[in-house]
C-alpha cells in the first residue's frame, strides 16, 4: 500500500457505520476507491443508512447483531480505514495483519489527502490537542483565539467540523485546531503536527488499549514529528515523559504550562495574569502578558490550565498576544461542563455531566466548597478511591446512583466515613430517576453549599449520554426553582 494510492478501483474496506465511517465511505467512493462498509450490528437503523449507502454504490455488510464483525476480510481488500471506537482486538484486524492489509482510521484518512494552500503550496498545519480531560474545551478555545488572529479555521476532529470535511473543504483553512482521542491517534501512524499538547494522563479506556502503559503510548503519538513545540503539563510528569520520548524535528521544543509562576520555556500565572515565558525574545528576564484569569471563562483551576495550553499553541504558530486575549474573551463552553444552572435558596447548582471519568470529576470537585456531590453511572472499570482521598474535606454530603454507586459507596466508606450519602433512584431512568436525586440534594444542601452533577461515569445505564443526563439534571433543578 503506497502513501498516495491511485484510489479508482482500489478495493477498501470501512469499518463501522456510524458517522465516522460514513463519511469516510462517501469520500472514499468520491475518489474511486471500490467501498465496503462493515458492521457488527443489525438494526433497523443500519439497514437504513446501508439502503442509503447502497444507492451511491458503496456495499454494506452487517453482522449478527452482537456488535462485533466476525464474517472475516472481503476478499480482496487492499485497506482497512476503521471507525474511532473498533478496538485492535476485533476480529477484522486481526485477519488484516496475516494478509498485509494496513489499517488507517478517520485521522490518517484525513492527513494524507491534506490538499496544499495556494498562498504556501504546503497543506494547512495541525495544531493538535489529545489529554483525558479538557480536549473540546481546549481546541474550542484554540480555535477562538486563531479566529481573533484574522486566521481562517476549525475545531476538528472529534467536535465541531469533521476533520476530513475540514481537509478537503472547497474553501481551504489556513491552520486547524484539532482534537484527537487515543483511539485515533492509534490509527494515525503518519500524523505529524506542526505543534501538540497532552494535556494531562490517567487511566481511561484501559478496556479498548489493554493497559495504561499502551494507553500513554497512543497518547504520545500526538508529539511525533512535531515541528515547533511539545506542549505538556508541569502538574503531571506522565506528560513530560512522553514529550521526552518523541522523535521531533530538530529545533522544536518542549513548552509546559503551570498555575503557578512559570519558569524558563513555559506559560503560567502571574499575580491573576496568564503569561508566556517561552515565546518571548528575552525569556530568561521577561514575559508577555496574554489575559488574565478573569478572561477564562469559568474560571475554574482545571479551566485556566485549559487557557494556557491553548494559548501556548497559539504563540507557537506565531500569534499575537493581544488575540489571544481576545479569543479567550470571546469563548463560550459547552453545555454541561462546569455550567452554573441556578441558585436557589442560597445553593448553587452546577452541571458538569461531561466529567465522565474519575481525573474530571477530580477537577470539578477541586473548583468548589463544600459540596453535595451526584456520581455514578457506568465506571468503565475505574476505581475512586484517590478521587475520594482527594475530595474528602470538600464534601459536605454525596447522592449516589447508577450502575456501579457501590464502588463510590465503598470508597467513601474508607476514606470518607463522616460524608452523609444517599443513594437514590435505584432502579430508575431519565427523567424520573433524575427528579429524585435532585430531590435527595437539595435535602442535603445548606446556604452557601454547590450541588454538583460530576458522576465520574458514563451515563448509558440511566441516560442516553451525558447530555441528557445533564439536560433532565437542569430541568429537574429548574423545576424546583419555580416551585
Amino acid at each position: 500500500m503506497t502513501s498516495n494510492p491511485d484510489w479508482t478501483g482500489l478495493p477498501v474496506v470501512v469499518a463501522g457505520l456510524g458517522l465516522s465511517g460514513i463519511s469516510a465511505a462517501r469520500v472514499l467512493r468520491g475518489l474511486g476507491a471500490e467501498v465496503t462498509v462493515v458492521d457488527g450490528g443489525d438494526s433497523e437503523g443500519l439497514r437504513a443508512r446501508a439502503a442509503e449507502l447502497a444507492a451511491v454504490g458503496i456495499a454494506v455488510r452487517l453482522g449478527d447483531g452482537s456488535g462485533v464483525y466476525r464474517e472475516g476480510l472481503p476478499e480482496g481488500t487492499r485497506l482497512i480505514v476503521t471507525s474511532p471506537g473498533w478496538p485492535p482486538s476485533s476480529p477484522l484486524f486481526a485477519a488484516a495483519g496475516p494478509a498485509g492489509v494496513p489499517v488507517w482510521g478517520d485521522v490518517e484518512l484525513a492527513w494524507r489527502l491534506r490538499r496544499p494552500l495556494p498562498a504556501t503550496g504546503e497543506p494547512a498545519p495541525w495544531l493538535a490537542i489529545t489529554g483525558t480531560n479538557g480536549k473540546t474545551t481546549t481546541v474550542q478555545m484554540l480555535a477562538s483565539i486563531l479566529t481573533a488572529a484574522g486566521l481562517r479555521t476549525a475545531a476538528v476532529g472529534n467536535v465541531g467540523v469533521s476533520v476530513l470535511d475540514a481537509v478537503l473543504a472547497d474553501e481551504p483553512y489556513d491552520v486547524l485546531a484539532v482534537e484527537l482521542s487515543s483511539y485515533q491517534l492509534h490509527w494515525a501512524p503518519s500524523l505529524r503536527p506542526h505543534s501538540a499538547a497532552v494535556l494531562n494522563l490517567a487511566p481511561d479506556h484501559l478496556d479498548w488499549h489493554g493497559s495504561m502503559e499502551a494507553y500513554a503510548a497512543d497518547k504520545g503519538r500526538i508529539y511525533e514529528g512535531n515541528l515547533v513545540a511539545c506542549v505538556y503539563n508541569t502538574a503531571d510528569p506522565a506528560t513530560e515523559a512522553l514529550v521526552r520520548e518523541a522523535d521531533v524535528e530538530e529545533g522544536c521544543r518542549a513548552v509546559g504550562f503551570t498555575l503557578g509562576a512559570p519558569g524558563l520555556s513555559e506559560f503560567g500565572v502571574v499575580d491573576g495574569l496568564l503569561v508566556d515565558r517561552a515565546f518571548v525574545p528575552d525569556r530568561q528576564s521577561s514575559a508577555a502578558e496574554l489575559g488574565s484569569v478573569e478572561d477564562v471563562n469559568p474560571p475554574a483551576p482545571h479551566n485556566i490550565a485549559n487557557a494556557l495550553a491553548a494559548a501556548a499553541l497559539a504563540r507557537a504558530y506565531g500569534v499575537d498576544p493581544k488575540a489571544v486575549r481576545e479569543g479567550l474573551r470571546a469563548f463560550h463552553p459547552d453545555a454541561h461542563r462546569i455550567a452554573e444552572v441556578a441558585v436557589v435558596d442560597e445553593v448553587t447548582w452546577i452541571d458538569d455531566s461531561k466529567a465522565t471519568n474519575t481525573h474530571a470529576a477530580a477537577a470539578s470537585l477541586a473548583a468548589f466548597r463544600p459540596v453535595v456531590w451526584i456520581a455514578g453511572g457506568l465506571a468503565k472499570g475505574a476505581t475512586f478511591d484517590d478521587l475520594v482521598q482527594g475530595a474528602e474535606g470538600r464534601l459536605r454530603a454525596a447522592v449516589l446512583i447508577g450502575q456501579d454507586r457501590a464502588l463510590i459507596r465503598e470508597a467513601l466508606a474508607r476514606h470518607a466515613p463522616d460524608v452523609p450519602v444517599i443513594e437514590a433512584a435505584e432502579g430508575q431512568t431519565g427523567a424520573v430517576a433524575m427528579a429524585e436525586v435532585v430531590a435527595a440534594a437539595a435535602g442535603l444542601a445548606q446556604p452557601g453549599d454547590t450541588v454538583l452533577l460530576a458522576p465520574a461515569c458514563a451515563s448509558m445505564d440511566m441516560f442516553t449520554n451525558y447530555n441528557e443526563r445533564g439536560d433532565l439534571f437542569a430541568a429537574a433543578v429548574r423545576a424546583r426553582a419555580d416551585r
